[in-house]
C-alpha cells in the first residue's frame, strides 16, 4: 500500500502532469497549430480537461473511503482546484477571445442557449468550492457547513457533463460516458452516505 508520505513526495509531479496540457495548448494557439478555429479548439480542450478532472475528483472521493486508498486524499484538493482552473480558462476564453468582453451579447447567449446556461451554472456552483478549498476555510466554516458547500460538486458535475453532451454535435459517446460515470459515482455516494447508515440502524 502506498503511504501518504510517499504520495506527498510525488505531488509535484502530478501537479506538473495536470498543468502541462494547458501550456501545450496555449503554445499551439500562439503558433497557430490548433486548426482552422483555434479559439474554439482551445476553449473545448480546456473544458474537456475540466470535466475529466471533475470526474476524477469524484472518483477519488469514493475510492478514498477504502483504507487502502486513503492516500489519494492527499491529491484530491489539488485536482479539484485544477478542475476549477481549467473551467475558469474555458469561461475566460469564451468571454475574452470569443466575444471580446461583449457582456450584453454574452448575457443574452447564456440565457438563450441551454447548453451555455448549464455550463455557466456549473461554473457558479464550482466557485464556492474553490474559494473554500483552503484548510483555513474549513476551520472557519466548520466541517458540517464546509461539507454542505462541497456537495455542490454533484450538481456541478451533472450540469458540466450535460453541457458537454449538448455541445457535441456528432459523436456523443464520450460525453455520454462522462454522464454515466458521474451518475454511478453519485448513486454510490448516496448509497454509502445515506442508505447504508439507515439500514445499519
Amino acid at each position: 500500500m502506498i503511504s501518504s508520505q510517499l504520495f506527498k513526495k510525488i505531488k509535484p509531479l502530478i501537479f506538473f502532469v495536470i498543468f502541462l496540457p494547458s501550456l501545450i495548448w496555449c503554445y499551439q494557439f500562439i503558433n497557430g497549430s490548433l486548426g482552422v478555429n483555434p479559439i474554439e479548439k482551445l476553449m473545448d480542450n480546456m473544458g474537456e480537461m475540466a470535466l475529466r478532472l471533475i470526474v476524477l475528483t469524484l472518483f477519488i472521493s469514493s475510492l478514498s473511503e477504502f483504507k487502502k486508498f486513503r492516500f489519494l486524499i492527499e491529491v484530491r484538493r489539488m485536482i479539484g482546484l485544477f478542475a476549477f482552473f481549467y473551467v475558469s480558462c474555458h469561461f475566460l476564453i469564451y468571454i475574452v477571445l470569443d466575444h471580446f468582453f461583449n457582456m450584453t451579447f454574452i448575457i443574452k447567449d447564456i440565457i438563450k442557449r441551454p447548453f451555455i446556461t448549464f455550463g455557466f451554472i456549473s461554473f457558479i456552483f464550482l466557485t464556492p468550492l474553490a474559494i473554500t478549498s483552503p484548510k483555513i476555510m474549513l476551520k472557519k466554516l466548520g466541517f458540517k457547513a464546509w461539507k454542505k458547500i462541497h456537495y455542490l460538486i454533484y450538481p456541478a458535475s451533472i450540469l458540466s457533463s450535460v453541457h458537454f453532451y449538448m455541445l457535441v454535435r456528432a459523436n456523443k459517446i464520450e460525453p455520454a460516458i462522462y454522464i454515466f460515470l458521474i451518475l454511478v459515482l453519485l448513486l454510490y455516494r448516496l448509497y454509502y452516505k445515506i442508505i447504508l447508515p439507515q439500514l445499519a440502524r
